[in-house]
């Protein structure tokens, strides 16, 4: 014992004063008979050059090292635990996303109210979720699919002329898309302003939108694509016919080599049908006597079941733009019974009761007798007053 420490002294000429002295002080207390190691040398030689046993001697890692080893893999098995652990299952995330592409197929055909309240439901579902315990990849899929809803209610809410509910549902669609970082709904939530822009009359500021839409869009998005008809059926409001065919044309170099989707119903999924839908309305309010062909074709795609599922909203905007394009050419009787079939047939919201008005003014003008049961029936459906400042969401 004394000759090893000894040794172990002579090596402390080569260590730095504060070492000496700590090792100096753990000798005597050795000597004194306190905290005596097994190897005293070996871990006194440690200590000096600042190495480990299993370093400098080629043992295997002390009782300390094991400790401290055993620690670090606790706590990464603990980080990755945490990571990893979610309140949020991906069959609840699944069925939300399932449920938005219902309710989005669902409105073509649903009253915008009946509509808007589902969509509630689920929106303060996903609130809920938005919450609780779940990894950064669930996370963001609940923030995309609580885009997509609340952009689909501000459209419901647009529908039923609630602006400034429909204005904050936009303003937070947008905000959860920035969050996370899903251009397609922000895209969407400028296009959505364009619409609304368009049918309240202001139409320069329904191109300005339309274009920022275009911006933001994923090229060749249905967000993309829905923005350049936007732009085009604004164009076509101002009068502008070469502005209003140059829309028309880049939107069929985009749709002329998609496929028919699955549910070509879906409102937020463009499919080659609406192109002609979006031609036909643009070339109706630009007088253009070709309007007739392509409003009379999309009426009987929409009403076909080779064609996929009715789309009762867009079958009835084919009429007004059937029935406004043949009081231009003077067939008065048909146009007649086209306004008064979408009147009466239970499809128009607010939002769709400015072009059936347009109509039949126009058709006053030119045959008075024969409005008189059209202009009753609109007020039956929509009040004295009407609501010529709006317009419809196809």
């Amino acid at each position: 014992m004394a000759k090893a420490l000894a040794e172990a002294a002579a090596d402390l000429s080569r260590a730095c004063l504060p070492a000496r002295e700590t090792i100096i002080r753990r000798i005597k207390s050795w000597e004194a008979g306190e905290h005596q190691p097994k190897d005293p040398y070996r871990l006194l030689y440690c200590r000096v050059l600042g190495m480990s046993e299993a370093e400098l001697f080629g043992d295997e890692a002390s009782d300390e090292d094991d400790g401290a080893i055993h620690d670090d893999e606790i706590a990464a098995v603990d980080l990755a635990r945490r990571v990893g652990s979610s309140d949020v299952s991906e069959e609840t995330i699944l069925r939300l996303e399932a449920a938005f592409d219902d309710l989005a197929v669902a409105y073509q055909g649903t009253p915008p109210m009946e509509l808007l309240d589902r969509v509630r439901q689920h929106l303060t579902y996903v609130t809920r979720l938005l919450d609780a315990r779940k990894t950064l990849a669930e996370h963001r899929r609940l923030l995309v699919v609580g885009g997509w809803l609340s952009l689909l209610a501000a459209t419901c809410n647009i529908d039923l002329h609630r602006f400034p509910a429909a204005k904050a549902q936009l303003r937070t669609a947008a905000q959860l898309a920035n969050h996370a970082e899903y251009p397609e709904i922000l895209a969407w939530c400028m296009e959505t302003e364009a619409w609304q822009a368009l049918t309240g009359g202001h139409h320069r500021r329904a191109v300005v939108l339309s274009r920022a839409a275009q911006r933001v869009a994923p090229p060749g998005s249905s967000a993309h694509i829905q923005a350049i008809a936007q732009e085009g059926r604004a164009w076509a409001r101002l009068g502008a016919a070469q502005e209003t065919r140059d829309a028309i044309q880049r939107v069929d170099r985009l749709v002329s080599p998609m496929s028919m989707p699955d549910r070509p119903e879906h409102h937020y999924r463009y499919d080659p049908a609406k192109s002609d839908a979006y031609r036909a309305t643009a070339l109706s309010w630009l007088g253009d006597p070709a309007a007739e062909q392509y409003a009379r074709q999309v009426l009987a795609r929409m009403e076909s079941p080779q064609d996929g599922p009715p789309r009762p909203r867009r079958a009835m905007s084919a009429r007004l733009d059937l029935a406004l394009t043949l009081v231009a050419s003077g067939q008065i009787d048909e146009a007649r019974h086209l306004t008064l079939t979408a009147v009466t047939s239970g499809v128009l919201v607010p939002s769709n009761y400015w072009r059936a008005a347009e109509v039949i003014t126009t058709l006053e003008t030119r045959r008075a007798s024969e409005a008189v049961e059209l202009r009753e029936a609109y007020r039956e459906l929509c009040g004295s007053g009407g609501l010529p400042g709006t317009g419809p969401r196809l």
